[in-house]
């Protein structure tokens, strides 16, 4: 039920993910209203899609403009905790929601319990570099944040690395206004400190913003507020570059041919940039799988964060962070 377009493009999405990948889904959401969006649907034929969708019942719902702790007390039965706690229970084995950060983030907190040594949640999304692509997090999970907490953010971005893209020793910054160590307030300093000494980690100090998208380090490490500010001002930062240029290449004949190739290599960097390419980013630091998707989610997303999930399920992502942090304490 969450999201700017909920049920309709969640029901769409899942029905996608349902007809082309190996998965089983459980639609969580008030029945009627969930059966009316999936009656809609139009069967492919011969399709099995419909034995892979079950629905559970969930009568409340946390709108976006919510307290979340006060709306989670006030409605015990939201569709987010219903969710979570199919997880919990292991009657699934993952959960996506485009809706309520906040309420996705208490519900798994509280229905799953922290990874021992994971101090604070993070959300970490993958981002475009020059050289491929890198793991931004906290991108607002945790915005308060102390040094041991970016600490945490640094061993399970390292560990999602190796597992997302391959890397045998994923290099780690820390997000900063100077690449000296002594730059940046008393939170970056200190947590520089703390990582330099962290064994097995890969650090490679400060990053300054200005090289975010450079592609010198594989996992960027900052406070959920800051991460979500950067990750929003990239968002919009292309959009933004193309109808500038856009303005300025004029009408002649030259400049159609031209505002042609500037719109081509645009649209490519904006898929490579496109939140929906992957659906969701993973809550990482919770000892289960919760993918949370952007609020404006497309059907599109939802079907490629419900693949998500199932890509982690399957490499067994939060295994392998408990692992990590484990190793490192």
């Amino acid at each position: 039920m969450g999201g700017d377009h909920a049920p309709t493009v969640v029901v769409a999405g899942a029905v996608a993910a349902a007809r082309e990948l190996d998965v089983a889904i459980r639609l969580v959401g008030p029945t009627a209203l969930v059966a009316d969006e999936l009656a809609r649907v139009v069967d492919a034929p011969a399709s099995d899609w419909r034995s892979r969708i079950t629905q559970v019942d969930a009568p409340d719902v946390i709108g976006m403009d919510e307290a979340p702790l006060a709306a989670l007390r006030r409605k015990p039965g939201a569709s987010i905790k219903v969710a979570v706690d199919c997880v919990a229970r292991g009657d699934a084995d993952a959960c996506y929601s485009a809706g309520h950060t906040g309420a996705t983030l208490l519900s798994a907190h509280a229905a799953f319990g922290l990874v021992d040594g994971a101090e604070r949640p993070a959300l970490a999304v993958l981002m475009p570099t020059l050289t491929g692509q890198a793991v931004l997090l906290d991108t607002g999970a945790t915005l308060d944040c102390r040094p041991e907490h970016l600490r945490a953010f640094a061993m399970m971005g390292a560990a999602y690395a190796r597992l997302l893209l391959k890397l045998d020793a994923p290099r780690v910054g820390l997000l900063s206004i100077g690449e000296e160590p002594g730059k940046g307030n008393d939170l970056i300093r200190e947590a520089h400190a703390l990582l330099s000494a962290v064994p097995g980690l890969t650090f490679a100090g400060n990053l300054d913003a200005r090289d975010m998208f450079s592609g010198h380090v594989d996992v960027i490490v900052t406070d959920g507020f800051t991460g979500n500010v950067a990750l929003k001002v990239g968002e919009g930062l292309v959009d933004t570059l193309e109808r500038m240029l856009r303005r300025e290449v004029g009408q002649s004949t030259a400049s159609r041919i031209a505002n042609w190739l500037v719109g081509r290599g645009f649209k490519r960097l904006k898929a490579r940039m496109d939140a929906g390419e992957r659906g969701g980013a993973p809550l990482l630091g919770v000892n289960g799988l919760a993918i949370v998707g952007h609020g404006r989610s497309e059907a599109r997303a939802v079907r490629n964060g419900i693949a998500t999930a199932a890509q982690l399920v399957n490499e067994g992502l939060v295994g392998r962070l408990r692992d990590a942090l484990r190793m490192r304490q």
